[in-house]
């Protein structure tokens, strides 16, 4: 019983001090945000619309935030436990600089598994809703290249058909549909919004249903009709729309990379394979979502390269401070490794995984360093 009393020890110390960090700097985080949002303030959009917008963004900041957070409540823990002479106590008594690794690496655990549940349950759903808050008011774009673009050839004729925006129920955005003659535009639709009729399956279709069509109910439709002599117009209130591609399907391929989920990106990838494309947006946001525990891990291992050693020679104050520019190092390089993967087409697992091994290399080397 009594030999559990230090490995408690220690690890409650770590993890207070982590869970302080975490939470000091996702609030710092918030009120700043949403100072900068104080700025587009008008009638449309009130400081109420603002606290909702960035609460909402609470979930993104958190886990934006765990790494460096870890880091810095590993390197406060440990130097409180050093600048009390409490880890010169534990390595005069025999117990090695790696075990007592092993102690504050574990509290770790805990802020690993809130990243992964907030990046798959939360993230996404919070996104959603804080997209529709500035879509409501301030951020309406005249001219976007997010969504889901459909291009469809039947013989001399060819169909463009954009969707702003689909949820897994099967509820359209706004939807516009070009249709071109002999590569000449010759007729527009404009609708406000759609939803989910049903499917067909047409007659080649194949086992896994690669050749049936989705049909969704478009609402508010404006249409342009165009040929050598006229121009049409007209408004209608329902029209149907057919694509070959379910409701699941579309949803995945108009939300942006980071408000996907770790199985919304795995479902993502397998259907730009099923379709002979891949999206490297959306398979460098998988593999850094999905590594995330191992980014907490490493920045852990840095922050005990910090403490031990030198224990006397640098105060807790100088500690932190290199906590800090290390967690902004290794977020500068994450994103510089994402920019390499996106620009040369390297591999975004290998450019998701360096910066972790980078880090663990050089804590594993500063403790080797120290531990002679």
């Amino acid at each position: 019983m009594k030999s559990q009393i230090l490995p408690k020890y220690v690890m409650s110390s770590a993890l207070l001090a982590m869970m302080g960090a975490v939470v000091g700097l996702w609030l710092l985080q918030m009120i700043f945000a949403y100072l900068g949002e104080l700025e587009n303030i008008n009638d449309a959009y009130t400081l109420k619309d603002a606290l909702l917008f960035i609460l909402y963004r609470s979930p993104y900041f958190l886990v934006q935030f765990i790494p460096t957070g870890a880091l810095l409540g590993a390197v406060i823990g440990l130097g409180l436990l050093a600048n009390h002479s409490e880890l010169i106590i534990m390595r005069a008594a025999g117990i090695s600089l790696y075990r007592i690794i092993g102690w504050v690496m574990l509290p770790a655990f805990i802020f690993v598994a809130i990243s992964l549940g907030v990046n798959q349950f939360v993230l996404p759903i919070a996104n959603q809703h804080a997209a529709a808050i500035k879509n409501d008011t301030i951020y309406d774009k005249l001219i976007t290249i997010d969504g889901y673009w459909s291009v469809q050839n039947t013989d001399e004729r060819q169909d463009v058909v954009y969707i702003s925006y689909a949820d897994s129920d099967g509820r359209l955005g706004e939807v516009r549909r070009y249709q071109l003659d002999h590569g000449s535009l010759s007729a527009a639709l404009h609708a406000d919004a759609g939803n989910y009729q049903g499917s067909e399956q047409s007659a080649s279709a194949d086992a896994n249903g690669a050749d049936s069509r989705y049909t969704w109910q478009l609402s508010g439709i404006d249409q342009v009709a165009i040929d050598s002599h006229q121009v049409k117009q007209s408004h209608s209130d329902l029209q149907s729309l057919s694509l070959p591609i379910a409701p699941t399907d579309v949803h995945l391929l108009t939300r942006e990379p980071e408000d996907l989920s770790v199985s919304d990106l795995y479902a993502h990838k397998q259907l730009m394979k099923h379709q002979g494309r891949h999206s490297l947006r959306h398979e460098l946001a998988f593999w850094q979502k999905l590594l995330s525990p191992f980014a907490v891990l490493s920045l852990v291992l840095v922050a005990s390269s910090f403490v031990f050693g030198s224990l006397r020679s640098q105060g807790l104050g100088l500690r932190i401070v290199l906590a800090l520019l290390t967690g902004l190092l290794f977020s500068y390089l994450t994103d510089l490794t994402g920019f390499i993967a996106l620009a040369t087409g390297v591999s975004p697992l290998l450019m998701a995984f360096l910066p972790i091994i980078i880090s663990s290399a050089v804590g594993m080397y500063l403790l080797n360093q120290k531990a002679k």
